[in-house]
């Protein structure tokens, strides 16, 4: 089988430039430290989790000036706590997690938006800047009574 040069020529070229692209990728994931997910993964029993710690009290609590930790836990049809109240400014830091299926955390007007997968710990922050009741929604279809799965957070 015989190859003209032009075509050589233009092998040779785009595999030079495939090399060089994942190199400079390569070299620019490892200098940044980039991991992919799983690097730091926080998990709970799914079975035992209303049980163990954080997650046997769900709630919000006071970590520091203007500052909450939210934990909470999103079960069929429901989550808990069933409501919040948070002052206005304040920065909260959302733990959730799921003990059975997988489940939706959604506030709509915000840029909070994760899935809850059973036993992983999800973790996201988010300071909230206006007064008023913000719905939190399951985005994930979970069951029969999906749509009536919510809770509310009062930012007063």
């Amino acid at each position: 089988m015989h190859i003209h040069r032009y075509e050589k020529i233009w092998l040779i070229f785009g595999i030079a430039m495939l090399v060089v692209f994942l190199a400079v990728l390569g070299i620019g994931t490892f200098a940044r430290g980039a991991e992919p997910p799983g690097g730091h993964r926080h998990a709970v029993d799914p079975e035992t989790v209303d049980q163990s710690a954080p997650f046997n009290d769900p709630g919000l609590k006071k970590i520091g000036d203007n500052e909450y930790e939210a934990t909470m836990l999103a079960f069929a049809f429901g989550y808990s706590p069933e409501k919040m109240e948070i002052p206005v400014g304040a920065t909260v830091h959302f733990n959730i997690t799921s003990k059975d299926v997988v489940h939706g955390f959604q506030i709509p007007g915000t840029n909070v938006n994760m899935m809850v997968v059973p036993g992983e710990i999800n973790h996201l922050t988010y300071k909230f800047t206006k007064a008023g009741e913000f719905l939190v929604l399951c985005n994930e279809y979970c069951g029969v009574a999906h749509e009536m799965m919510q809770t509310r957070i009062i930012v007063k």
